[in-house]
């Protein structure tokens, strides 16, 4: 028979980490890391109990960051540097849930991808 293994986390001697949430059209997704790019919780919209157009709202994105900066707290994270990623409605509400929750945000990042006159857009949508 198949036993049930699970994995115990393992306690974070190192209190400062790296936030990244992307916020898409469709969901949010937030995850923290370690310095070296480690991931050590992460959390999705979808994951916590949203589905369809509800995944995209700001109120998702505000539950799952919370239950991520409850986890992080739980491992000794005390501080985390914040990088934002998309163009969707959760950037500014996660972000506000990480610091209200007990994190300590040193800095915001802004890394969505942008082109330097690459690839050809699709058409124009016509409704």
């Amino acid at each position: 028979m198949a036993e049930s293994k699970q994995k115990k986390k393992k306690k974070v001697v190192d209190p400062k980490a790296v936030a990244h949430i992307k916020s898409t059209f469709n969901n949010t997704h937030v995850t923290i890391s370690d310095k070296f790019g480690n991931v050590l919780v992460w959390q999705k919209a979808g994951s916590s109990g949203f589905k369809g157009s509800r995944k995209s709202t700001a109120y998702a994105a505000t539950l799952t960051a919370q239950k991520v900066a409850e986890t992080a707290l739980s491992l000794g994270i005390s501080s985390i540097s914040v990088e934002v990623k998309g163009p969707g409605a959760g950037r500014e509400s996660a972000i506000r849930a990480l610091a209200v929750s007990g994190l300590q945000i040193t800095s915001i990042k802004d890394v969505t991808p942008l082109p330097h006159n690459g690839c050809r857009p699709p058409k124009r949508r016509r409704v």
